[in-house]
């Protein structure tokens, strides 16, 4: 007679061997990569030469700009979400809103900050981790921390920023966004808003969090790089194209006196006007930083085209629309007050960090 329940077969263990085969292969596809990386420039000079375009010209320098950003950014985007997808095997969600629960404000605003770096969740995740927060028990200030860090201070916008700025300029905007994260979430929290959130959130009951089996293999992590790679590449490879694409053509062809006047160190309104057109709009840092890096090109102040960044990182309409299932209209308008300003602050500094 059939039995009705069995013993699952144990799970093979993964030979020493093997392991050492795809140490092997990520190490030889690393170094693959900095010898493609290193001649993409050299290509994309040669590549236009054998077009029949007039050297010099404005379509000229847009289609070299072109040709070189988009392998260069999509190369840079695969190794940086490898990395991270490698190192947010070692979390999850239910693992951080368990490191989060029961935290004090301060230490919370850090701790949610800090998490939010390592752990990015796009702006469709916002509404179930949010509820997750709040149900774990997390204080709202500390969940605030945690959802401006998440999408504005991630993994693709450090690296991209330390790839084509330099490491000056990530590491400041590392800490000037870790600061906007870690004081709008307190400042939120001061203001005990707790009931402006939807009532059917605060209905929510607080339940046990379960953690599941954080013992993975070597391997398994790797292939959680590799399909982290898979997942956000391919969702993201067509804003990256459309962003170079538009980076290409102010590269090419906008007025730099145009861009100047709108973004120019000596404008004192281009940080809230930055702010302000990046608000409604809606990208990725993949998809924004080839327009800052061109944006920069043409005399932009690194200030004004930084807080322009955030804005559309961090306040994009799209995500303001998800937030209010479950933030009331005068939550969302504390939300966009406190970080609004914060990113203006951090413009008119990197302004006069940078000049």
């Amino acid at each position: 007679m059939t039995q009705c329940c069995s013993t699952p077969p144990e799970t093979p263990e993964i030979k020493p061997e093997r392991t050492s085969l795809w140490l092997a292969a990520v190490a030889v596809s690393v170094v693959v990569w900095f010898l493609v990386y290193a001649q993409l420039q050299p290509f994309s000079q040669w590549a236009v030469k054998q077009l029949p375009v007039e050297p010099g010209s404005h379509f000229a320098e847009a289609l070299e700009f072109f040709i070189y950003d988009t392998p260069k950014v999509l190369m840079l985007l695969t190794l940086v979400v490898f990395a991270m997808g490698v190192v947010r095997s070692f979390f999850s969600p239910e693992r951080t809103r368990a490191l989060l629960a029961g935290r004090r404000e301060g230490v919370g605003n850090v701790a949610a900050a800090s998490l939010g770096i390592v752990t990015p969740f796009c702006s469709c995740s916002a509404v179930p981790l949010f509820i997750g927060f709040v149900s774990a028990g997390v204080p709202l200030g500390v969940t605030f921390s945690f959802l401006i860090a998440a999408p504005m201070v991630n993994e693709v916008a450090l690296g991209l920023l330390f790839a084509l700025l330099g490491w000056k300029v990530a590491v400041a905007y590392l800490g000037f966004g870790l600061g906007i994260a870690i004081l709008a979430g307190w400042v939120i929290g001061r203001f005990h808003l707790e009931d402006w959130l939807e009532a059917w959130v605060l209905n929510v009951r607080a339940g046990v969090i379960d953690l599941p089996s954080e013992r993975m293999t070597i391997v398994a992590r790797l292939k959680a790089g590799i399909a982290a790679v898979q997942d956000i590449v391919v969702k993201v490879g067509k804003w990256i194209i459309v962003g170079i694409a538009l980076g290409a053509l102010i590269h090419g062809y906008a007025p730099a006196e145009l861009l100047a006047s709108i973004m120019g160190r000596d404008a004192w309104w281009s940080v809230p006007a930055a702010v302000l057109i990046g608000i409604p709009m809606y990208s990725n840092a993949a998809g924004i930083v080839p327009v800052v890096e061109a944006l920069l090109g043409k005399g932009a102040a690194l200030g004004t085209v930084l807080a322009f960044m955030m804005s559309v990182i961090a306040l994009s309409a799209p995500e303001v629309i998800i937030l209010r299932k479950v933030l009331t209209a005068k939550l969302i308008v504390v939300f966009v007050g406190v970080v609004g300003t914060g990113i203006l602050a951090v413009g008119y500094l990197f302004n006069l960090l940078f000049a």
